[in-house]
């Protein structure tokens, strides 16, 4: 069985990316063995329809299971209807997702968790490339946040897809800093 996680680095030690469709890339894992395949993620940077070209690639390569933080609702159809588990609200990095998968603490998503279009906003991204845009957008979740929890799981899922929000915007304000730092140089 193969297990894949949107991630945003290229090591099993890379962070769990909170967006499907324009993650960094995945991490396929076996995780009887933990050895792994990195497979780029070409729809990062698409224009429309990445969660669906995403899972399409995803279920071409075999994975029965998705670990990510948020999937939207077209991507969470082409999956499920694929017989392809999704498990949302998933954070930290990559090798204690499959541990945590492995031990029975996610429970499988019956539906999407995000609207449509979630992961093109993420906050004021500013980026230069590798799927960061140089667009400046604000994000579609902040003006539809989640529904409140019904359950104690579901707090918990909601708990960790916003610490799962909270580490994004972080990153991206890190990269906002450092693109203003490197401006600021050029100016000079």
């Amino acid at each position: 069985m193969k297990i894949a996680v949107s991630a945003s680095g290229q090591s099993l030690e890379a962070e769990v990316d909170p967006r499907f469709g324009r993650c960094r890339c995945f991490i396929l894992v076996d995780p009887e063995t933990m050895e792994f395949e990195i497979v780029e993620n070409s729809s990062a940077t698409a224009a429309g329809g990445a969660g669906i070209s995403a899972a399409e690639m995803i279920i071409g390569k075999g994975a029965k299971v998705v670990l990510t933080g948020n999937c939207g609702p077209n991507a969470y159809q082409v999956l499920s209807s694929a017989g392809v588990q999704v498990v949302t609200g998933v954070s930290g990095n990559v090798k204690d997702a499959i541990e945590g998968y492995k031990s029975g603490k996610f429970k499988i998503s019956s539906q999407s968790n995000v609207p449509g279009h979630f992961g093109t906003g993420g906050g004021f991204d500013v980026g230069m490339g590798r799927g960061l845009g140089m667009g400046r957008r604000m994000a579609s979740w902040w003006t539809s946040p989640p529904a409140p929890a019904s359950s104690s799981q579901d707090l918990q899922q909601e708990i960790e897809m916003l610490k799962s929000h909270s580490q994004m915007l972080a990153r991206q304000l890190d990269e906002i800093r450092q693109r203003i730092d490197q401006l600021e140089k050029r100016g000079k």
